[in-house]
Order: structure tokens, then C-alpha cells, then sequence
């Protein structure tokens, strides 16, 4: 596996990768892999003969107050799993490479991008868009895997590429669970045990409400049980549970089309975030 830092050796790796014609696949990841990591790796597989992920904590998407210095990095064991697992090529740029000095280009995606986290964490999908484009163009994929753990990162990125009408595919991976049902995160390393088994009340409310949704309770009543039984668990301040349109991500009162459950709150000093398909009858 060759481990790229400039883009000159960027870009001559991609064309030598490329000249046998077969799809290029990108993983784009900040790091600190896990098995879910490594589920799109295996996705990314199935799809082209080429695989390359990048490793880049994004300045650009982290709030003022949110965690990026503590954000966990382990590029050395990282480079290891992706070796391994016969990835072809790994692009880990410094900041200094992705923000040269001056850089004053920012890409904003409207629409899917209001509200959810969008509202919670204002800037951050301008900084995912940004980077995502930036490094589509860098690594010039023919196809780009992403987590559904991330469901409206998935919808801006998608709606960017077709808005922009670049020449990529775009996969998103279902959610990739622990066997207790904890959708996996790198932020779940910094849970403490007592708050790893209080964790699982977000995905089992969400599962709830999902229930209760599908066989015809109302809307509202179902994401008030969930919204009490994440405070019941200690999730302090909860930002948002809410059903939306599995597609516009516009907020839901009726299930009269496929939807979205989707929630984020704090448990101690880690942002969750889950979601769940919901399907009307």
C-alpha cells in the first residue's frame, strides 16, 4: 500500500493506478478505524478493482467548542488494518496540504443541509461539502463509499455531486452495529463503560418509535417517548429526535412516505448520532 502526503505523488499514483481502466474506489475517513471503517473498505472492494482511503481530521467541520484536538488519531495502526485488508492506496495530507495559506473557497449545500445537525452544529456541512469536494478532486474516484451512520452527511454529499454534476457514484453502507446494537463511531472510545450501556438507550428509542410509527401511532406522541426515555438515560442536552423524508430530510408529521428517524443528544462528553428507516405500510 502506498502512503501519499503531496499531491504531485497524488496524482501520479491515481494515473498509474488508472491505466488498466478499472474504477477507482475512495473511502474517505478521518481516521481512528474501526470495523465499521472497514466494512466500507470491504464495500469499496466489491465495487472497483482500485481502493484508496484517506485519513484527514477536517478542521473545517468541527464547531469552535467541539472536539478536534481530543479527536483520536493512530495513523501508524490505522495504515496497519488498511494494508492488511489490501488497500491499494492511502492518502493522509497534512492541514498545511488541504488549506494552503489563503485558501477562501467554501462550498455550501442549502436545503439538506438545515437543520438536524446542520441547526446543532452550525458551519459543519459547509466543511464536510468543502472537503469531500476537495478531495474528489484530488483523488478522482469513479466511486465514493459512505456510512449511512452519517445520514445527512450521505444526503449534502449526494446532493452536491449531482448539483456539480461530478462523474462519481456514490454509495452509502447501512449502519454498521456492535452486537448490542450501538451504531459503531470513533467517538464511542470515549465513552466510560457506565456510559457505553447507557448508549444503547438511543438506538433501542429510536427502534421504538420506529415501532410505534409504523403501526399507525402519531408522530409527535412517539418521538416525545423517545426524547423522555433518552433523558431517563442520562442524555443531557438531547438536540434533536425527529422523522424526516428519507430523501429532502424535510421534517415529518404523517408517515405517508419512506422516512427517517433520526437522533443526536450528549451522553456525558460524546455527541451520538443515530438513525433508523421508516417505512409506511
Amino acid at each position: 500500500m502506498q502512503t501519499l502526503r503531496d499531491l504531485p505523488a497524488l496524482r501520479a499514483a491515481v494515473a498509474a493506478l488508472k491505466r488498466d481502466g478499472k474504477p477507482l474506489v475512495l473511502v474517505p475517513t478521518m481516521g481512528a478505524l474501526h470495523d465499521g471503517h472497514m466494512a466500507l473498505v470491504e464495500e469499496a472492494q466489491r465495487h472497483g478493482r482500485h481502493v484508496a482511503v484517506s485519513i484527514f481530521v477536517n478542521p473545517k467541520q468541527f464547531g469552535p467548542n467541539e472536539d478536534l484536538d481530543a479527536y483520536p488519531r493512530r495513523e501508524a495502526k490505522d495504515a496497519q488494518m488498511l494494508a492488511a485488508a489490501g488497500v491499494d492506496m492511502l492518502w493522509a495530507p497534512t492541514v498545511e496540504v488541504m488549506y494552503p495559506a489563503g485558501f477562501a473557497t467554501n462550498i455550501s449545500v442549502s436545503g439538506v443541509s438545515e437543520g438536524l445537525d446542520g441547526a446543532a452544529r452550525p458551519g459543519h456541512f459547509d466543511g464536510v461539502a468543502t472537503v469531500v469536494a476537495k478531495l474528489f478532486n484530488q483523488v478522482q474516484p469513479d466511486v465514493a463509499i459512505f456510512g449511512e451512520k452519517d445520514y445527512q452527511q450521505l444526503a449534502v454529499i449526494r446532493r452536491m455531486v449531482a448539483d456539480l454534476n461530478l462523474p462519481i457514484e456514490i454509495v452509502g453502507l447501512p449502519t454498521q452495529r456492535a452486537e448490542d446494537g450501538l451504531a459503531l463511531s470513533s467517538r464511542n472510545a470515549y465513552l466510560s463503560d457506565a456510559e457505553r450501556k447507557a448508549a444503547l438507550a438511543l438506538p433501542r428509542a429510536l427502534g421504538e418509535a420506529k415501532r410505534q410509527i409504523e403501526k399507525g401511532e402519531a408522530v409527535e406522541g412517539a418521538l416525545a417517548k423517545a426524547i423522555a426515555t433518552l433523558g431517563q438515560h442520562g442524555f443531557d442536552p438531547i438536540d434533536y429526535v425527529t422523522l424526516c423524508d428519507a430523501v429532502t430530510l424535510e421534517p415529518m408529521t404523517v408517515l405517508d412516505r419512506p422516512a427517517r428517524l433520526l437522533g443526536a443528544a450528549r451522553l456525558g462528553r460524546t455527541r451520538l448520532i443515530d438513525n433508523i428507516a421508516v417505512d409506511p405500510a
